[in-house]
């Protein structure tokens, strides 16, 4: 009787050979780069983000849901770009005379636009596409064309995590 509660641990030879989930490799495709579109770029943000539907988002979102808000995106650009090219204009006529000091409210335009931006991308991330295993964000990369860098809307994919998996 004292051997009731006793666990016997069963010996399988296939034991050796199965590799648990969290060391297989998680297939994510590269993410989808959305280069700025326009013809004006200030401190490498560019005034307009190409409304173009990307073919590999095929399947994951739909062609609307990327339009709305790459245009949310655009808007935001809209109302905040031309500010900082006339500051950013000001602020070079006056450099000489104020060494330099009259480019920072341009320097700080940029950063409230971008955060207002990121703000947006996390806001349309929460919304919808979390949910559809996408993220965006917003990312500085190096120009193909030059040294300089420039501002891109990364769209990344999201590891699917096996949901049948046992905690």
């Amino acid at each position: 009787m004292a051997d009731f509660d006793t666990i016997y641990e069963l010996e399988d030879e296939d034991d050796e050979h199965v590799v648990s989930e969290e060391h297989l490799p998680r297939y994510c495709p590269e993410p989808v780069v959305m280069r700025g579109a326009g013809h004006i770029t200030v401190f490498g943000l560019s005034n307009k983000f190409d409304t173009e539907f990307p073919s590999v988002l095929t399947g994951k979102v739909a062609p609307e849901e990327f339009k709305t808000s790459i245009s949310r995106v655009n808007a935001c650009l809209k109302k905040n770009l031309p500010v900082n090219v006339k500051w950013l204009l000001c602020g070079c006529l006056c450099c000489c005379c104020t060494v330099g000091c009259s480019l920072w409210p341009v320097i700080c335009l940029n950063k409230r636009t971008r955060r207002s931006i990121q703000k947006l991308l996390e806001w349309e991330n929460n919304r919808l596409y979390h949910k559809l295993g996408l993220h965006w964000k917003l990312s500085k990369r190096k120009c193909e064309s030059s040294n300089m860098m420039e501002y891109v809307i990364l769209i990344e994919f999201l590891p699917k995590y096996p949901i049948f998996r046992p905690d």
